[in-house]
């Protein structure tokens, strides 16, 4: 499981003109993508570490300053360019699995208490954000 966490100010996923999922306050961007073979407890583990990253300003995390993460699923985070000029996406899970592992990331960190929006799986989704600083780490688990 691999994420892209930028610390933002503010951000939204926008599908067919209808927002849906905003954050209007310092926080996270998630962009949130699966491999094939993880797991349930990667997902609780992608959970904890998002969660409890120290990256907000004042070296605080969503844990401690009560900041609201915005989470969007991004199979393309696999995407292998190693070779050719086309990415391969055979190390990205399937549909039906990425989706399910998501949405466990997202109900582990509403269960440890946080504010979290998302975007909509498989949707073609526009994710506008502003970057506090701007500061962008990659998380892998």
């Amino acid at each position: 499981m691999r994420a892209v966490a930028a610390r933002v100010t503010e951000a939204s996923v926008t599908v067919d003109g209808e927002v849906v999922g905003a954050i209007a306050e310092p926080g996270l961007l998630v962009l949130l993508g699966v491999r094939a073979d993880d797991t349930p407890g990667q997902a609780a583990t992608m959970a904890r570490k998002l969660h409890e990253l120290r990256i907000l300003r004042d070296e605080a995390s969503c844990a401690t300053a009560g900041a609201p993460l915005l989470v969007v699923s991004q199979f393309t985070l696999y995407g292998d360019t190693r070779k050719g000029r086309r990415p391969s996406w055979t190390a990205a899970a399937r549909p039906e699995t990425a989706e399910k592992l998501v949405d466990a990331v997202v109900a582990e960190l509403r269960e440890r208490g946080a504010t979290v929006e998302t975007g909509r799986f498989g949707a073609m989704m526009a994710v506008h954000s502003v970057n506090d600083g701007p500061f962008t780490v990659l998380v892998e688990v």
